[in-house]
C-alpha cells in the first residue's frame, strides 16, 4: 500500500499515520554495486490540512546494505529522514492530482530518499583504505604507502651546473 491520504479523513482534524511500506511499493531503483536497500521503509508522519495544500511532517527511515567505496568492507546502515516535512500543493501549477479524494505522497518521499542515498558509502568517516602490499610481501595501510618520499628536485639541486 503506498502512502496515501484519504483528503475526507482530513475534514476530523490531522492524520498521523505510521508503519512500514514495502520496498515494492516505494518502486526505488538504485544502479549502485555498494548500496543495496535491505527492507521496506519505516514511516511515521502527520498530515495537516492548509490553504491549498497538505503540510507532511515526520520521519522516514530505511535500512541499507552497503559495501564501503574505500576498504569494500560490508555495513549496515540507515537512511533517516528526521525532520522531514513538506508542503504539498492541492491548487496551482504545481498542484499534486487528488483521485478519488485521494493524494500519494509516495512520489514525493521517494524523490527526498533518492537525494538522501550516500554518493560514496564510508564504513567509518576516518577509513584508510584497503591494505597495501610492499615488494617485500609485508602490509601497510594505505596511509603509509602514500607517504611522500625524497623530492625528486633534492637530487636535481645537487648538481653543480
Amino acid at each position: 500500500m503506498a502512502l496515501i491520504i484519504n483528503m475526507r479523513e482530513l475534514e476530523d482534524g490531522d492524520i498521523e499515520m505510521e508503519g512500514i511500506l514495502p520496498l515494492e511499493e516505494l518502486e526505488i531503483d538504485i544502479h549502485d554495486e555498494l548500496i543495496v536497500v535491505a527492507g521496506g521503509l519505516e514511516y511515521d508522519f502527520t498530515v495537516q490540512s492548509m490553504e491549498g495544500g497538505l503540510l507532511v511532517r515526520g520521519i522516514f527511515t530505511l535500512p541499507l546494505k552497503c559495501e564501503c567505496s574505500r576498504c569494500l568492507k560490508p555495513y549496515d546502515s540507515n537512511l533517516s529522514l528526521t525532520d522531514w516535512s513538506i508542503h504539498i500543493p492541492l491548487e496551482g501549477d504545481d498542484a499534486v492530482p487528488v483521485v478519488n479524494d485521494t493524494v500519494d505522497l509516495t512520489p514525493a518521499v521517494r524523490e527526498d530518499i533518492l537525494l538522501e542515498f550516500p554518493q560514496h558509502p564510508l564504513c567509518d568517516p576516518e577509513c584508510k583504505g584497503l591494505a597495501k602490499v610492499t615488494v617485500a610481501g609485508v602490509n601497510t595501510t594505505a596511509e603509509k604507502v602514500d607517504e611522500p618520499g625524497p623530492s625528486p628536485w633534492s637530487e636535481l639541486n645537487k648538481l653543480q651546473l
